[in-house]
């Protein structure tokens, strides 16, 4: 009997016939590897995210929390918003994708450390039939790319698990580090994000940033030492603190 994640594969992938390619994708779930990798894609927000480049996989906990922010972008602003996002940590550029899916007229920038990625961001955007000309890719170091310029939103979904925390196999062995580890505290990225985030933002903007729900209260902190004037923390669907909102 299959299992679940065969049972998905073989739907998702093969539609429902099983082939060589298969069998050869069934091995790779064998040691471990993920099933969205092996697949190449997630859905997210009604998007089809693909996974080329092997980018951290889009969790339901950002998801969750890019919908809270486009469902309070479109409920102030209505559908004819025009203002300016940035998505930085981008990985596969699924928030800045579904940025620029739902507010149509937003200029969407996206920031990226690792150069493999900017051509899986580029197909997101390509295969989801998403507005190009609105789109604006540069790999570097969190702002680095952005100097002297400022974003109405910021959205950051940064590197936040400490060094010694131990993950599963199918993370640890298969997801970028590079994605996941924030340093000895999980902190070092939010840290900077939070110091750094001032001076690329418009008068009024937000910046909404995911955080390690065990140590939510420090990044909080960090936020506040930054110079935010406002800041709210959510919980994500599990009851787990989650997303910082900053303004």
């Amino acid at each position: 009997m299959q299992n679940p994640d065969e049972k998905q594969l073989l739907e998702e992938k093969y539609g429902g016939v099983a082939s060589a390619a298969f069998e050869a994708d069934r091995k790779r779930l064998s040691t471990g590897e993920p099933l969205a990798y092996v697949i190449g894609w997630v859905s997210f927000l009604g998007l089809r995210i693909y996974l080329d480049s092997h980018p951290l996989i889009p969790r339901p906990e950002t998801e969750w929390w890019t919908e809270q922010m486009l469902s309070k972008i479109t409920t102030i602003y209505g559908s004819n918003f025009t203002g300016t996002f940035l998505d930085v940590c981008a990985g596969s550029g699924a928030i800045g994708c579904a940025i620029l899916k739902q507010v149509p007229d937003a200029l969407v920038s996206f920031g990226e450390l690792e150069p493999r990625h900017e051509a899986t961001i580029r197909k997101n955007i390509r295969e989801n039939g998403l507005d190009e000309s609105r789109a604006d890719i540069r790999i570097g170091d969190l702002f680095a790319p952005f100097a002297g310029e400022s974003f109405d939103i910021i959205a950051a979904n940064p590197p936040y698990v400490p060094e010694d925390r131990v993950l599963p196999a199918s993370v640890a062995d298969f997801e970028p580090a590079e994605a996941l580890r924030g340093g000895g505290d999980g902190l070092a990225f939010i840290r900077r994000i939070a110091q750094d985030t001032p001076a690329h933002l418009n008068k009024g903007g937000e910046l909404w940033m995911e955080c390690d729900a065990g140590h939510a209260n420090e990044a909080l902190a960090l936020v506040r030492a930054g110079g935010a004037k406002r800041v709210t923390l959510s919980t994500d669907p599990y009851g787990r603190p989650r997303c910082i909102v900053a303004h």
